[in-house]
């Protein structure tokens, strides 16, 4: 505090008091965001916009940075030439400072890393696979690399790979899930004390007092992916980004745990892949019965009752489609006030 008033004493000469009260609430609003994810990713602020397929292109990546947080670009849905593409616009756009979500399940893995390299992308947040098989080869080019867990077990396995971080994701989250159904507050409680990198949680979190709530378990940072979903600027059709604004609780549920667990909205398909289960249907009958595309027909193309609609358990709080910069400045504000509450 010393420290801080000498730093404040020679702005009395130039502004008046109330001026330096506001230049105070300022500096302290930029202190208490300071963590090791702010530092590790070269951040302003601990928020970390996920990389959602169809929903987590350039604009809103660019957008979200812009905000001084982490935009990030969802590779999953992408082949070579989009990727390429979208990597390219963060650049000529003057965002050369973002992440690229990377799931490792998927066969044109090479070519996205190829594009990666080629890009200069900073920071890769792995999921969906072994973090030990490509974490090495990021890091040798310079490359932060932040890998998605479900489990304790797997978060240990993602710090002994070499990450630098890992996210720390509920099963409230939407789209693909771990098997375990562990909550986020369960999750967080349950790693508490056994890293020694920072963690990033999300699940579940769409306003300031749940990022303060992720804190206190643990959290140096925040992922969050539902409410970006609905920005402005997400790549998601209109008709999709309505549905959020109008689903409530108890929209969504985690299904299809035989192939890749996943959280989507219940719709006409999700009726289909419940009839399929009372049916005894196989796993060949579920993969057959999911075909290709469904994420696409439904979240870029608009099909709400044939598509894949993945998303978060949290979408019951989304009230409108706004721009990035404001769902970030709304963020921030709640946890300030959240934080201000407990102190008082």
């Amino acid at each position: 505090m010393q420290s801080y008033v000498s730093e404040l004493i020679p702005l009395c000469k130039k502004f008046t008091i109330p001026h330096i009260f506001a230049s105070r609430k300022w500096l302290t609003l930029q202190l208490d965001m300071t963590t090791r994810i702010t530092q590790l990713l070269g951040i302003e602020k601990p928020i970390i916009q996920a990389g959602m397929v169809w929903c987590s292109g350039w604009k809103l990546a660019s957008a979200v940075s812009r905000e001084g947080a982490l935009g990030v670009i969802g590779a999953g849905s992408m082949n070579a030439e989009l990727l390429d593409h979208h990597l390219g616009s963060m650049h000529q756009n003057g965002q050369p400072h973002f992440a690229v979500n990377l799931p490792l399940l998927y066969t044109k893995l090479e070519d996205q890393l190829t594009l990666i390299l080629k890009h200069r992308v900073p920071i890769v947040i792995t999921s969906a696979g072994n973090p030990a098989l490509h974490t090495k080869r990021l890091k040798a080019e310079g490359i932060r690399v932040i890998h998605v867990v479900s489990s304790t077990k797997f978060a240990l396995k993602a710090q002994d790979a070499g990450v630098d971080a890992v996210v720390a994701e509920g099963f409230e989250a939407g789209g693909h899930n771990g098997r375990e159904e562990t909550t986020t507050l369960c999750l967080l409680e349950d790693l508490y004390g056994k890293l020694d990198i920072p963690v990033i949680a999300a699940g579940g979190i769409a306003t300031g007092r749940a990022m303060l709530a992720t804190q206190i378990l643990g959290a140096e940072g925040f992922q969050i992916g539902t409410l970006f979903a609905a920005a402005l600027e997400s790549s998601a059709h209109p008709l999709f980004k309505q549905l959020l604004i109008d689903s409530r609780e108890g929209a969504t549920q985690l299904t299809l745990k035989e192939l890749t667990p996943v959280r989507m909205i219940k719709n006409a398909f999700f009726s289909e892949i419940q009839k399929a289960y009372q049916n005894g249907a196989s796993i060949e009958d579920l993969q057959q019965l999911l075909g290709k595309g469904r994420s696409r027909r439904g979240i870029l193309e608009g099909d709400l009752e044939n598509g894949e609609l993945e998303i978060g358990q949290i979408v019951s709080v989304i009230e409108r489609i706004e721009p990035a910069a404001a769902i970030i400045d709304r963020l921030m504000r709640e946890y300030q006030q959240a934080k201000k509450s407990i102190h008082d």
